[in-house]
Protein backbone atom coordinates (compact mmCIF):
# COMPACT_ATOMS: atom_id res chain seq x y z
CA UNK A 1 0.00 0.00 0.00
CA UNK A 2 0.97 3.05 -1.06
CA UNK A 3 2.13 5.72 1.90
CA UNK A 4 0.84 8.87 1.77
CA UNK A 5 3.18 11.76 1.77
CA UNK A 6 0.27 14.53 1.57
CA UNK A 7 -2.73 14.99 3.69
CA UNK A 8 -4.78 13.36 4.66
CA UNK A 9 -2.69 10.73 6.79
CA UNK A 10 -3.89 7.31 7.21
CA UNK A 11 -4.55 8.15 10.74
CA UNK A 12 -5.71 11.75 10.94
CA UNK A 13 -8.30 13.33 13.25
CA UNK A 14 -10.72 16.26 13.14
CA UNK A 15 -8.95 18.89 14.78
CA UNK A 16 -10.45 20.15 18.37
CA UNK A 17 -9.27 18.60 21.92
CA UNK A 18 -10.83 18.49 25.28
CA UNK A 19 -9.51 22.31 26.84
CA UNK A 20 -7.54 21.80 29.82
CA UNK A 21 -8.97 23.04 33.15
CA UNK A 22 -6.88 26.20 33.46
CA UNK A 23 -7.52 27.18 30.15
CA UNK A 24 -11.36 27.19 30.96
CA UNK A 25 -10.41 29.00 33.82
CA UNK A 26 -8.58 31.62 32.27
CA UNK A 27 -11.45 32.24 29.35
CA UNK A 28 -13.90 32.35 32.34
CA UNK A 29 -12.07 35.05 34.02
CA UNK A 30 -11.59 36.83 30.16
CA UNK A 31 -15.31 36.33 29.21
CA UNK A 32 -17.18 36.10 32.53
CA UNK A 33 -15.55 37.81 35.50
CA UNK A 34 -13.58 40.41 33.19
CA UNK A 35 -10.22 39.75 35.04
CA UNK A 36 -7.93 39.16 32.62
CA UNK A 37 -6.97 40.65 29.85
CA UNK A 38 -7.02 39.45 26.09
CA UNK A 39 -3.34 39.56 26.41
CA UNK A 40 -3.07 37.32 29.43
CA UNK A 41 -5.54 34.93 27.95
CA UNK A 42 -3.84 34.60 24.54
CA UNK A 43 -0.62 33.67 26.84
CA UNK A 44 -2.33 30.47 28.37
CA UNK A 45 -4.15 29.30 25.28
CA UNK A 46 -0.46 29.56 23.73
CA UNK A 47 0.48 27.26 26.12
CA UNK A 48 -2.64 24.76 26.10
CA UNK A 49 -1.58 24.88 22.27
CA UNK A 50 2.07 23.71 22.75
CA UNK A 51 0.95 20.75 24.64
CA UNK A 52 -1.59 19.91 22.58
CA UNK A 53 0.75 20.08 19.48
CA UNK A 54 3.27 17.86 21.75
CA UNK A 55 -0.06 15.15 22.77
CA UNK A 56 -0.66 14.89 18.73
CA UNK A 57 3.10 14.05 18.15
CA UNK A 58 3.55 11.66 20.90
CA UNK A 59 0.22 9.62 19.97
CA UNK A 60 1.65 9.38 16.17
CA UNK A 61 -0.53 11.58 14.36
CA UNK A 62 0.95 13.38 11.33
CA UNK A 63 -1.50 16.25 10.91
CA UNK A 64 -1.31 18.54 14.30
CA UNK A 65 -3.70 21.27 15.16
CA UNK A 66 -4.16 23.78 17.57
CA UNK A 67 -6.93 21.99 19.21
CA UNK A 68 -9.46 24.89 18.00
CA UNK A 69 -8.30 25.69 21.74
CA UNK A 70 -9.25 30.16 20.97
CA UNK A 71 -12.70 29.23 19.69
CA UNK A 72 -15.72 28.89 21.76
CA UNK A 73 -17.70 27.50 18.94
CA UNK A 74 -15.99 25.85 15.60
CA UNK A 75 -17.94 28.12 13.47
CA UNK A 76 -19.41 30.90 15.05
CA UNK A 77 -15.63 32.61 15.95
CA UNK A 78 -14.83 32.67 12.24
CA UNK A 79 -18.19 33.32 10.49
CA UNK A 80 -18.55 36.25 12.57
CA UNK A 81 -15.47 37.87 11.76
CA UNK A 82 -16.26 37.90 8.08
CA UNK A 83 -17.67 41.52 6.81
CA UNK A 84 -21.30 41.33 6.24
CA UNK A 85 -22.03 38.22 8.68
CA UNK A 86 -24.17 38.18 12.11
CA UNK A 87 -24.15 35.53 14.23
CA UNK A 88 -25.99 34.19 17.61
CA UNK A 89 -25.34 31.39 19.79
CA UNK A 90 -27.01 28.23 19.61
CA UNK A 91 -29.12 26.70 22.66
CA UNK A 92 -29.70 23.65 24.05
CA UNK A 93 -33.48 22.08 24.16
CA UNK A 94 -34.38 19.43 27.10
CA UNK A 95 -36.74 16.84 25.78
CA UNK A 96 -39.47 15.67 27.70
CA UNK A 97 -37.83 12.52 28.58
CA UNK A 98 -34.78 14.75 29.64
CA UNK A 99 -32.03 14.07 26.97
CA UNK A 100 -31.30 16.86 25.07
CA UNK A 101 -31.00 18.46 21.48
CA UNK A 102 -28.67 21.00 20.10
CA UNK A 103 -30.87 23.38 18.59
CA UNK A 104 -27.77 24.99 15.43
CA UNK A 105 -27.37 28.76 15.77
CA UNK A 106 -28.89 31.79 13.97
CA UNK A 107 -26.69 32.83 11.40
CA UNK A 108 -27.58 35.78 9.07
CA UNK A 109 -25.91 37.79 6.20
CA UNK A 110 -26.54 41.56 6.96
CA UNK A 111 -24.25 43.17 4.17
CA UNK A 112 -21.90 42.76 1.87
CA UNK A 113 -19.87 39.26 2.38
CA UNK A 114 -16.10 40.18 2.55
CA UNK A 115 -12.43 39.43 3.65
CA UNK A 116 -12.42 42.09 6.21
CA UNK A 117 -9.24 40.79 7.72
CA UNK A 118 -7.07 37.81 8.06
CA UNK A 119 -9.23 35.99 10.28
CA UNK A 120 -6.19 32.59 11.03
CA UNK A 121 -3.37 33.65 10.28
CA UNK A 122 -1.87 34.69 13.60
CA UNK A 123 -3.07 31.52 14.60
CA UNK A 124 -1.32 29.71 11.78
CA UNK A 125 1.70 31.36 12.48
CA UNK A 126 1.37 29.67 16.17
CA UNK A 127 0.71 26.82 15.59
CA UNK A 128 2.80 26.51 12.44
CA UNK A 129 5.89 27.19 14.99
CA UNK A 130 5.09 25.39 17.39
CA UNK A 131 4.99 22.27 15.16
CA UNK A 132 8.51 23.08 13.79
CA UNK A 133 9.94 23.08 17.32
CA UNK A 134 9.58 19.82 17.68
CA UNK A 135 11.76 19.16 15.06
CA UNK A 136 9.85 15.72 13.40
CA UNK A 137 10.08 15.62 10.14
CA UNK A 138 6.20 14.77 7.88
CA UNK A 139 3.92 16.69 10.64
CA UNK A 140 2.05 18.72 8.91
CA UNK A 141 0.04 21.73 10.74
CA UNK A 142 -3.56 21.99 9.53
CA UNK A 143 -6.45 24.66 9.92
CA UNK A 144 -10.01 24.23 10.58
CA UNK A 145 -12.72 26.18 9.23
CA UNK A 146 -16.76 26.22 9.06
CA UNK A 147 -18.25 25.91 5.35
CA UNK A 148 -19.34 28.60 3.53
CA UNK A 149 -22.63 26.91 3.27
CA UNK A 150 -23.22 27.50 6.76
CA UNK A 151 -24.11 31.31 5.13
CA UNK A 152 -27.00 29.80 3.09
CA UNK A 153 -28.25 26.50 4.80
CA UNK A 154 -29.14 27.68 8.29
CA UNK A 155 -31.83 30.68 7.25
CA UNK A 156 -32.19 30.00 3.38
CA UNK A 157 -33.21 33.06 1.14
CA UNK A 158 -35.02 34.67 4.43
CA UNK A 159 -31.45 35.09 6.14
CA UNK A 160 -29.67 36.91 3.81
CA UNK A 161 -30.19 40.74 3.07
CA UNK A 162 -32.10 41.69 0.44
CA UNK A 163 -31.30 45.05 0.17
CA UNK A 164 -27.48 43.62 0.08
CA UNK A 165 -28.09 40.82 -2.36
CA UNK A 166 -31.77 41.07 -4.01
CA UNK A 167 -30.47 38.33 -6.42
CA UNK A 168 -28.16 35.15 -4.57
CA UNK A 169 -27.09 33.87 -7.99
CA UNK A 170 -24.16 34.90 -8.71
CA UNK A 171 -23.12 37.93 -6.46
CA UNK A 172 -23.54 36.10 -3.17
CA UNK A 173 -21.90 33.02 -3.79
CA UNK A 174 -19.29 34.88 -5.72
CA UNK A 175 -18.47 37.45 -2.92
CA UNK A 176 -18.51 34.35 -0.30
CA UNK A 177 -16.29 32.17 -2.50
CA UNK A 178 -13.78 35.19 -2.98
CA UNK A 179 -13.83 35.79 0.57
CA UNK A 180 -12.73 32.22 1.31
CA UNK A 181 -10.34 32.40 -0.82
CA UNK A 182 -8.25 35.15 0.19
CA UNK A 183 -8.58 33.60 3.26
CA UNK A 184 -7.07 30.68 2.13
CA UNK A 185 -4.34 32.69 0.34
CA UNK A 186 -3.25 34.23 3.16
CA UNK A 187 -3.17 31.19 4.95
CA UNK A 188 -0.93 29.36 1.88
CA UNK A 189 1.99 32.59 2.13
CA UNK A 190 2.58 31.83 5.39
CA UNK A 191 2.74 27.99 4.80
CA UNK A 192 -0.17 26.40 5.33
CA UNK A 193 -0.89 23.38 3.04
CA UNK A 194 -3.80 21.73 4.90
CA UNK A 195 -6.90 23.52 5.35
CA UNK A 196 -10.34 21.56 6.48
CA UNK A 197 -13.77 22.87 6.20
CA UNK A 198 -16.57 21.55 8.74
CA UNK A 199 -19.62 21.78 7.04
CA UNK A 200 -22.78 20.42 8.99
CA UNK A 201 -25.37 21.15 6.21
CA UNK A 202 -24.65 18.39 3.68
CA UNK A 203 -25.01 15.83 6.37
CA UNK A 204 -27.90 17.34 7.75
CA UNK A 205 -29.35 17.31 4.04
CA UNK A 206 -29.20 13.19 4.98
CA UNK A 207 -31.99 13.66 8.05
CA UNK A 208 -36.02 13.83 6.94
CA UNK A 209 -36.50 16.37 9.74
CA UNK A 210 -33.99 18.93 8.39
CA UNK A 211 -34.93 18.31 4.78
CA UNK A 212 -38.78 18.99 5.76
CA UNK A 213 -36.93 22.23 7.62
CA UNK A 214 -35.84 23.34 4.42
CA UNK A 215 -38.90 22.71 2.21
CA UNK A 216 -40.81 24.84 5.02
CA UNK A 217 -38.24 27.39 3.89
CA UNK A 218 -38.86 27.72 0.15
CA UNK A 219 -35.61 24.79 -0.56
CA UNK A 220 -35.99 21.85 -2.37
CA UNK A 221 -33.63 19.18 -0.62
CA UNK A 222 -33.07 17.30 -3.58
CA UNK A 223 -31.74 20.29 -5.50
CA UNK A 224 -29.40 21.99 -2.71
CA UNK A 225 -26.70 19.32 -2.57
CA UNK A 226 -25.73 20.54 -5.98
CA UNK A 227 -25.86 23.88 -5.51
CA UNK A 228 -23.80 23.09 -2.27
CA UNK A 229 -21.74 21.23 -4.78
CA UNK A 230 -21.37 24.34 -7.21
CA UNK A 231 -20.87 26.49 -4.18
CA UNK A 232 -17.73 24.49 -2.89
CA UNK A 233 -16.51 24.85 -6.32
CA UNK A 234 -16.42 28.35 -6.46
CA UNK A 235 -14.30 28.45 -3.56
CA UNK A 236 -12.14 25.48 -4.65
CA UNK A 237 -11.88 27.56 -7.66
CA UNK A 238 -9.52 29.98 -5.53
CA UNK A 239 -7.59 27.28 -3.82
CA UNK A 240 -3.55 27.80 -3.55
CA UNK A 241 -1.89 25.60 -5.31
CA UNK A 242 -0.32 23.10 -3.25
CA UNK A 243 -3.16 23.32 -0.57
CA UNK A 244 -5.02 20.14 0.57
CA UNK A 245 -8.69 21.22 0.73
CA UNK A 246 -10.76 18.89 2.71
CA UNK A 247 -14.28 19.09 3.53
CA UNK A 248 -15.54 17.26 7.40
CA UNK A 249 -19.27 16.18 7.76
CA UNK A 250 -20.64 16.71 10.99
CA UNK A 251 -23.97 15.75 12.42
CA UNK A 252 -23.79 17.73 15.30
CA UNK A 253 -21.58 17.57 17.93
CA UNK A 254 -21.91 19.56 21.44
CA UNK A 255 -21.46 17.70 24.75
CA UNK A 256 -22.03 14.63 22.77
CA UNK A 257 -25.32 14.82 21.47
CA UNK A 258 -26.00 15.36 17.69
CA UNK A 259 -28.49 16.97 15.67
CA UNK A 260 -29.20 14.58 12.48
CA UNK A 261 -29.41 11.24 11.64
CA UNK A 262 -29.56 9.25 8.02
CA UNK A 263 -27.98 7.71 4.89
CA UNK A 264 -25.44 9.88 2.95
CA UNK A 265 -27.35 8.51 -0.59
CA UNK A 266 -29.56 12.04 -0.73
CA UNK A 267 -26.26 13.60 -0.59
CA UNK A 268 -23.42 11.30 -1.86
CA UNK A 269 -23.17 11.94 -5.87
CA UNK A 270 -23.01 15.74 -5.52
CA UNK A 271 -20.48 15.46 -2.42
CA UNK A 272 -18.08 12.82 -4.00
CA UNK A 273 -18.85 13.37 -7.86
CA UNK A 274 -19.18 16.92 -8.21
CA UNK A 275 -17.44 18.59 -5.56
CA UNK A 276 -13.80 19.11 -6.78
CA UNK A 277 -12.29 18.84 -2.98
CA UNK A 278 -9.28 16.79 -2.08
CA UNK A 279 -11.15 14.83 0.69
CA UNK A 280 -13.66 14.20 2.64
CA UNK A 281 -13.95 12.89 6.36
CA UNK A 282 -17.04 11.31 7.12
CA UNK A 283 -18.74 10.30 9.88
CA UNK A 284 -19.35 6.38 10.52
CA UNK A 285 -19.45 6.01 13.92
CA UNK A 286 -22.92 4.15 14.45
CA UNK A 287 -26.11 3.16 12.43
CA UNK A 288 -27.10 7.14 12.57
CA UNK A 289 -24.60 7.34 9.43
CA UNK A 290 -25.98 4.65 7.45
CA UNK A 291 -23.97 1.86 4.95
CA UNK A 292 -21.08 2.18 3.02
CA UNK A 293 -22.69 2.35 -0.24
CA UNK A 294 -22.74 6.21 -0.62
CA UNK A 295 -19.18 5.74 -1.02
CA UNK A 296 -19.57 4.53 -4.97
CA UNK A 297 -19.28 7.88 -5.86
CA UNK A 298 -16.38 8.18 -5.00
CA UNK A 299 -13.96 9.53 -7.76
CA UNK A 300 -10.48 8.67 -8.51
CA UNK A 301 -7.90 11.04 -6.77
CA UNK A 302 -10.38 11.95 -3.70
CA UNK A 303 -9.55 10.74 -0.26
CA UNK A 304 -12.64 9.50 2.31
CA UNK A 305 -11.28 9.47 5.81
CA UNK A 306 -13.76 6.70 7.87
CA UNK A 307 -14.94 8.68 10.99
CA UNK A 308 -15.15 5.28 12.86
CA UNK A 309 -14.58 5.85 16.21
CA UNK A 310 -16.61 8.18 18.23
CA UNK A 311 -15.76 10.71 20.16
CA UNK A 312 -18.77 11.40 21.89
CA UNK A 313 -18.46 8.41 24.70
CA UNK A 314 -15.51 6.90 26.32
CA UNK A 315 -16.06 3.05 25.51
CA UNK A 316 -13.00 2.20 23.31
CA UNK A 317 -13.85 0.43 19.92
CA UNK A 318 -12.31 -3.14 19.12
CA UNK A 319 -9.54 -3.43 16.60
CA UNK A 320 -11.21 -6.15 14.74
CA UNK A 321 -14.34 -4.20 14.66
CA UNK A 322 -12.50 -1.56 12.87
CA UNK A 323 -10.96 -3.66 10.97
CA UNK A 324 -13.81 -5.01 9.15
CA UNK A 325 -15.73 -1.96 8.57
CA UNK A 326 -13.05 -0.66 6.35
CA UNK A 327 -13.26 -3.77 4.62
CA UNK A 328 -16.85 -3.13 4.19
CA UNK A 329 -16.34 0.40 3.40
CA UNK A 330 -13.33 -1.19 0.70
CA UNK A 331 -16.06 -2.71 -1.14
CA UNK A 332 -17.50 0.60 -2.60
CA UNK A 333 -14.74 2.69 -2.68
CA UNK A 334 -10.41 1.39 -3.23
CA UNK A 335 -8.57 1.20 0.15
CA UNK A 336 -5.88 3.47 -1.36
CA UNK A 337 -8.54 5.79 -1.13
CA UNK A 338 -9.35 5.15 2.56
CA UNK A 339 -8.34 6.63 5.62
CA UNK A 340 -8.80 6.11 9.22
CA UNK A 341 -10.07 8.53 12.04
CA UNK A 342 -12.45 9.90 14.62
CA UNK A 343 -15.76 10.73 13.61
CA UNK A 344 -15.08 14.68 14.75
CA UNK A 345 -13.39 16.33 17.22
CA UNK A 346 -13.59 16.02 21.02
CA UNK A 347 -14.55 19.39 21.59
CA UNK A 348 -16.55 20.99 18.79
CA UNK A 349 -17.06 23.67 21.15
CA UNK A 350 -15.66 25.24 24.20
CA UNK A 351 -17.97 22.93 26.64
CA UNK A 352 -16.42 19.40 25.25
CA UNK A 353 -17.74 16.31 24.85
CA UNK A 354 -18.90 13.94 27.63
CA UNK A 355 -15.61 11.97 27.20
CA UNK A 356 -12.42 12.09 29.70
CA UNK A 357 -8.51 12.78 28.49
CA UNK A 358 -7.18 9.37 28.64
CA UNK A 359 -10.13 7.91 26.26
CA UNK A 360 -9.14 11.19 24.43
CA UNK A 361 -5.25 9.63 24.02
CA UNK A 362 -6.77 5.83 23.36
CA UNK A 363 -8.91 6.83 20.46
CA UNK A 364 -6.35 8.37 18.58
CA UNK A 365 -3.91 6.02 19.63
CA UNK A 366 -6.37 3.06 18.72
CA UNK A 367 -6.88 5.08 15.42
CA UNK A 368 -2.65 5.63 14.65
CA UNK A 369 -2.19 1.48 15.49
CA UNK A 370 -4.90 0.09 13.25
CA UNK A 371 -3.97 2.44 10.23
CA UNK A 372 -0.29 0.77 10.78
CA UNK A 373 -1.52 -2.45 10.35
CA UNK A 374 -3.89 -2.04 7.75
CA UNK A 375 -2.53 0.29 5.17
CA UNK A 376 0.94 -0.33 6.57
CA UNK A 377 1.95 2.80 7.88
CA UNK A 378 0.46 6.27 8.29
Amino acid sequence: MTLRTTPPFRADHVGSFLRPAYLLEARDRFFNQKTLSAEALRAVEDKAITEIVKFQADVGLRSITDGEFRRTYFHIDFLEQLGGVKTDIPVTIVRPDGSEELAPPVIRVIDKVRHAKNIQLADFQYLKGQVEALGITGLVPKVTIPSPTMLHFRGGRAGISKEAYPELDPVFYDDVARAYGQELQSLADAGCTYVQMDDTNMAYLCDEKMREAARQRGDDPNELPHRYAWFINKVVAHKPAGMTLAMHLCRGNFKSTHAAAGNYEPVAEALLSEMNLDAYFMEYDDDRSGDFRPLRFLKPGKTVVLGLVTTKFGQLESKDDLKRRIEEAAQYAPLEQLCLSPQCGFSSTVHGNNIAVEDQRRKLALVVETAREVWGGL
